[in-house]
């Protein structure tokens, strides 16, 4: 997925490791005995700011990457960014992203 990204024009990213759940809804296991309940699961959070060129390619490229037609394949939230400043420089808007 990250060269896909690249390729659409994603030049940064973040990659959290976080625990979830959606219609997943967890699992249960026995540990010595007694049942438990997992009810978060290992996911992964990627974050990506685009220039508004870029956003229907980099979703396609998500989308492409991740898609396995099963549950927990996850979701993509487009949101709109307000302003972007690049502290080093002080660039601010697309020539910051």
């Amino acid at each position: 997925m990250k060269e896909a990204l690249t390729e659409a024009g994603v030049l940064g990213m973040t990659v959290c490791e976080v625990k979830g759940f959606g219609r997943q809804k967890g699992h249960t296991e026995i540990y010595r005995g007694s049942e438990y309940t997992i009810d978060f699961l290992p996911k992964l959070k990627i974050e990506a700011v685009v220039a508004d060129n870029h956003v229907e390619a980099a979703i396609a490229a998500i989308i492409k990457g991740a898609k396995t037609g099963k549950i927990g394949d996850g979701k993509v939230f487009v949101s709109p960014v307000e302003q972007v400043i690049r502290i080093r420089t002080g660039e601010t808007g697309e020539a910051a992203v």
